[in-house]
């Protein structure tokens, strides 16, 4: 046999054993192997938390089409459908969209969820996505467009802007330490009166609002600058959805799912990024 031949059918037994093992990857765990699994097909309902939070879970309020979208309810309605069970929204609060797990009040939390140590203790994430950072200023401030990175920032000559009381108060501190902080009061996705009015030369914003930000505020840019900051790690924290501990087989096949979506559930999240104003 031609070593041509041989390889072609060594690379087609390759890829055989690669779609077998991908597939079965899906498989949910077979009955008697994950007590919730067996419960979710008793019942013939997987049961999840929602609570919008953008852009990983969009509530529809229009009366037309699903009720809920983005990754999240994404990646659910894919969990009902190789589980072969209907799937059943149950809204959550705040306060209760991690309790419910424990009361077994829904199977699976799809509000999307920050891992913290705190929160591990008690659930475990299937992580799709994350939140974090961008610093932006004005396109105009050479302190700002001469910044080639975020650690360009730090020295006394730039001013960084913040809301007291902020989620982002303390990150800034400890990230600019060298950097002049103005803390200033109010509310919103981030200071932007500071940067326009020259009072600042820079100030934080979540990855997400930033890109709506900076459609209605024009002359602005942000740092770090590759794919519009989308991929910033600054201040980054893993995001998902969460079930109650302790359920091995249920949490690897979860994650193995996330896993093979996860190029759909990334386009679905730019796709509502790109629709919020």
């Amino acid at each position: 046999m031609p070593n041509s031949t041989r390889l072609m059918g060594a690379l087609a037994g390759a890829a055989a054993m690669l779609v077998a093992g991908a597939a079965l990857a899906q498989e949910p765990p077979k009955p008697g192997v994950s007590p919730r699994v067996d419960a979710i097909r008793k019942a013939g309902t997987l049961r999840v938390g929602v609570l919008a939070n953008l852009p990983w879970l969009a509530e529809n309020t229009s009366g037309q089409g699903e009720a809920w979208d983005g990754p999240a309810w994404t990646l659910s309605k894919e969990y009902a459908r190789l589980l072969g069970v209907k799937l059943e929204p149950v809204l959550v609060s705040h306060e209760t969209k991690v309790p419910v797990l424990a009361a077994n009040q829904v199977d699976i939390a799809i509000t999307p969820l920050a891992e913290t140590p705190e929160r591990l203790k008690v659930v475990d994430f299937v992580i799709y996505s994350n939140t974090s950072v961008c610093l932006f200023g004005l396109q105009a401030n050479p302190k700002f467009s001469g910044a080639k990175t975020v650690d360009d920032l730090n020295k006394p000559e730039v001013t960084i802007a913040y809301f007291i009381g902020g989620g982002e108060e303390g990150w800034v501190k400890e990230r600019f330490p060298r950097a002049k902080l103005r803390g200033v009061t109010g509310s919103g996705a981030a200071p932007v009166e500071e940067v326009v009015a020259k009072r600042a030369d820079a100030a934080p914003i979540n990855r997400v609002p930033w890109v709506a930000m900076q459609r209605k505020v024009k002359g602005l840019a942000a740092l770090p600058k590759e794919n519009n900051c989308q991929d910033s790690t600054e201040k980054a924290a893993p995001v998902g959805v969460a079930i109650d501990r302790n359920q091995g087989p249920f949490l690897d096949w979860l994650r193995a799912v996330a896993k093979r979506m996860q190029a759909d559930l990334t386009a679905g999240e730019q796709k509502i990024i790109a629709k919020m104003n």
